[in-house]
């Protein structure tokens, strides 16, 4: 049994890694918060997950990623990559925990699409998982995806942290997983409802804005 402890918060008891140990340390971490948010993906929601409340933790992270690790032990995976900003922390240790290299996906010039940088390189057919931390649309993991495939590596699979995405995930790789699939209703802009402002006040855009 292995005692995991938050920072002004109860400890968490994780003994391997299901979905009631990730919502039980989403909650007691302080990282599942209330309002009116915006999202990263353009979408309003009455609940955010601030995913540096777990990230800040890094014998919780490690355990999180030890479980993914853990999945993808078998499939002959030669390099983990991930987009910043959270997912650098997990591409890191996932790959550690593996024995292999991590690659880091960076914004391009566009704002939108993602690059390699700083001399990362891609081999042909290179075996590459693809992480990512929280996700609702799942459109930041896609264009990860496309990036590798566009850089001659194979896509063996994706793992998440969160999908929040209530079914609506789009990710085009063989597999994917995700240690906790939420259940949480977001809205396109302009199909928010009038009480989510009426009890929040207006949007907030959460993240690296605060």
């Amino acid at each position: 049994m292995l005692f995991v402890p938050f920072c002004g918060y109860k400890s968490v008891k994780l003994s391997g890694v299901n979905s009631s140990d990730i919502l039980f340390a989403l909650k007691e971490s302080g990282a599942l918060l209330e309002g009116h948010f915006l999202l990263a993906s353009g979408r309003h929601s009455q609940f955010y997950i601030e995913k540096f409340r777990l990230l800040e933790q890094p014998r919780l992270t490690s355990k999180l990623c030890a479980e993914i690790a853990r999945r993808f032990a078998n499939d002959g995976i030669e390099t983990v990559v991930g987009p910043v900003t959270g997912g650098i922390i997990l591409a890191f240790e996932v790959a550690r925990i593996l024995g292999i290299r991590a690659v880091y996906a960076e914004r391009a010039e566009d704002g939108v699409n993602f690059a390699l940088r700083r001399g990362f390189q891609l081999k042909s057919g290179e075996k590459c998982l693809v992480v990512e931390d929280i996700v609702t649309t799942g459109g930041s993991a896609q264009k990860v995806v496309e990036l590798v495939r566009e850089n001659g590596g194979e896509v063996v699979g994706c793992a998440l942290l969160v999908d929040r995405s209530n079914g609506a995930l789009k990710i085009e790789a063989p597999r994917v997983e995700s240690l906790l699939e939420m259940q949480v209703e977001s809205w396109a802009p302009g199909q928010e409802p009038a009480w989510l402002e009426e009890k929040y006040g207006a949007a907030r855009k959460p993240g690296t804005t605060q």
